[in-house]
């Protein structure tokens, strides 16, 4: 069983879900991104989702794009935001899912890239723009090496793919809220109940939710509708990039410790 099954089992164990906020590497800068990591991990955080800058992604909305805008120009990779994970990881509890898209994936060469993620100790990998049928390519490789490849399932998609997804995703399968883009929003679409029940009908494995969920109010819910997990992305990245650093980690504890709060109950 790896880390992240084990974490889901344990908490499916006290009847509880599992918090996961994201926060993208380097932005504001690399010493805090550490920081941040030790706070959530000390704050509730279940699972932290760490994201990798890139140039292009696709499926992140205004507040991740700038986030990792700003992490690129001041020259933050791949190789530095690994070194910040080996450098934490035996310290952390919340294993580290990282996300990243797959074009730096290919660049590196999947073996590469995945022993390299292994030995800093990355429990989990999302890659959002990785087609169902291409992810034998990398999930054969990733499972032998003991990373979970987390792979998602959106409003649109079909039952039949949905079971297909549910079949390969391992730790857990990713349910975005929404149609569109990662961002905060007001109200979760009234098709996370139904797609959460179509769901539970194939698969027993673990179910996050994510994209769009902005306060506690909206985690409680998501939890109540049934969900493992509850994925919180934007609102992180926006109060860790407020202020000084020093302000920003104190408001992301704070956050995540609110969070934990409305969904322990």
């Amino acid at each position: 069983m790896t880390k992240i099954s084990h974490c889901f089992q344990s908490l499916r164990d006290r009847s509880q879900c599992a918090l996961i906020p994201f926060i993208t590497a380097g932005d504001p800068d690399l010493a805090t991104t550490a920081q941040a990591l030790q706070v959530l991990d000390k704050s509730g955080a279940d699972m932290i989702e760490l994201g990798v800058p890139y140039s292009d992604p696709l499926a992140d909305g205004p507040t991740i794009q700038a986030a990792a805008t700003r992490a690129l120009q001041r020259g933050v990779g791949l190789d530095d935001v690994l070194g910040i994970v080996k450098d934490l990881t035996p310290t952390l509890q919340a294993p580290i899912v990282l996300f990243t898209y797959y074009n730096p994936i290919l660049n590196r060469g999947i073996e590469s890239f995945l022993k390299q993620i292994a030995t800093a100790g990355v429990q989990g990998l999302v890659v959002p723009d990785l087609p169902l049928e291409e992810a034998e390519a990398l999930m054969k490789p990733a499972a032998e090496i003991g990373i979970d490849l987390v792979l998602l399932v959106a409003p649109t998609t079909p039952k039949a793919r949905m079971e297909a997804i549910a079949r390969q995703s391992q730790g857990f399968i990713y349910l975005v809220s929404v149609t569109g883009v990662t961002g905060m929003r007001e109200q979760l679409t009234s098709k996370v109940p139904d797609l959460l029940q179509q769901m539970r009908a194939v698969t027993d494995k673990p179910i996050g939710v994510g994209f769009g969920i902005s306060g506690p109010e909206q985690a409680q819910q998501v939890k109540n509708w049934g969900a493992d997990g509850v994925i919180v992305g934007s609102a992180f990245v926006k109060r860790l990039a407020e202020g000084k650093p020093a302000e920003g980690l104190s408001a992301i504890g704070e956050f995540c410790r609110n969070l934990k709060a409305a969904i322990r109950d």
